[in-house]
């Protein structure tokens, strides 16, 4: 005949905890509850350090600390008061509360309980959020790839959090029978009420439309260059209502996030990092175009800057005194373009300079015989 274990166990812990509640049955009832509220206190905490310490070995051993490092340090404190709360409402029933005060208690405790829930389920979202950082990081060259799904993800996590919290505000004020009763009442005013809020909210509602835009058609995205008022720099934060850009001296530029749906502004990485960089020259009509064309590309080839998919020298322009020469190269990223240039603006006036000093931009005068005739 089987004989489940779990039965056996449950047949004999019976009588031990029936002996218990007859040996603390003479406990007064204040007593009686701090006890269950300790008794809850101190298992939520065992278990929750159990589940850390296994947590940590499991560290130790497979050598994921990124990941086993984020639950900890972002579920930890919810678990202090969740475990603790989630054993105390199953004791309850054990409780020996006033029957005028039974309600009172349970309700506060539901109350916290959701509200522990609530900042579990936020602690496992920033989770869910620094496992996907770790797994798309920026740090790459190529990181278009990394950055559309960065972008995507800080508005979900954004709005999951905002959902979680108004859910919660939810669950906890129709708990109470007489906000329900309100609740029902104010079910006749909400088209007029919508009509108020919508004109009074308006920008506020376009900027939240125009977040869902940005981050699911990704005109611009986490980590891109723009160039935006005349200023360059890159996309540090996109919020539900503005977007931050880090200018290129440390410098903070603000934006309204629907801006970036009705204006025009340069986006340097929208399919990639890679970039055409140009210099231009101006020199003189004997410039040997030829052998700067050589000292050129001899430069180009010296760099590391340059990633050697483009590469070319042309007289662009023609003027009454100079022509002008423009370099063209091409880089991995906007930053590398960038040095590129001024590497090549220094290196080639250098050469030009020893090697063909002519050829810097001259003005020209002709003095005929008959005007210095006329001066004697």
């Amino acid at each position: 005949m089987f004989s489940c274990p779990c039965g056996t166990l449950f047949v004999t812990c019976a009588p031990m905890w029936n002996d218990i509640l007859e040996k603390t049955d003479h406990l007064p009832n204040i007593l009686w509850d701090l006890m269950l509220v300790g008794i809850s206190v101190i298992a939520g905490w065992l278990i929750k350090f159990l589940l850390s310490l296994f947590l940590r070995r499991t560290t130790v051993k497979e050598g994921d600390f990124s990941l086993i490092h984020s639950v900890l340090f972002h579920l930890g404190k919810a678990f202090n008061y969740f475990l603790p709360l989630l054993i105390l409402n199953m004791l309850m029933p054990l409780m020996r509360v006033p029957a005028k005060d039974e309600v009172l208690l349970n309700r506060v405790v539901e109350i916290a309980l959701t509200l522990s829930f609530a900042a579990l389920m936020i602690g496992a979202i920033k989770v869910l959020e620094d496992y996907v950082y770790h797994t798309y990081d920026l740090k790459k060259t190529n990181n278009l790839r990394e950055r559309k799904i960065r972008t995507q993800l800080q508005f979900i996590r954004k709005l999951a959090i905002s959902v979680i919290l108004v859910l919660t505000a939810c669950a906890i004020l129709l708990s109470f029978d007489s906000l329900r009763k309100v609740g029902a009442g104010l079910l006749t005013g909400v088209g007029v009420s919508g009509i108020i809020i919508g004109f009074a909210a308006q920008k506020s509602l376009g900027n939240l439309l125009a977040g869902f835009q940005i981050a699911f058609t990704q005109p611009i995205r986490i980590d891109d260059v723009l160039v935006v008022e005349g200023e360059w720099g890159r996309v540090e934060e996109i919020t539900l209502t503005y977007v931050v850009l880090n200018i290129w001296d440390q410098r903070k530029l603000i934006l309204p996030i629907n801006y970036f749906i009705e204006k025009p502004f340069q986006n340097w990485t929208r399919t990639g990092s890679e970039i055409l960089g140009t210099a231009f020259f101006y020199l003189d009509y004997t410039a040997p175009v030829d052998k700067i064309r050589e000292a050129f590309n001899r430069l180009l080839q010296a760099s590391p800057l340059w990633d050697r998919r483009a590469s070319a020298l042309q007289v662009t322009n023609t003027s009454e005194r100079t022509i002008e020469v423009r370099t063209l190269m091409s880089a991995a990223t906007s930053g590398n373009a960038f040095d590129l240039r001024c590497y090549m603006r220094e290196e080639l006036v250098k050469y030009i300079r020893e090697n063909h000093p002519e050829c810097l931009p001259k003005t020209r005068a002709i003095v005929s015989q008959s005007s210095q005739d006329l001066s004697e």
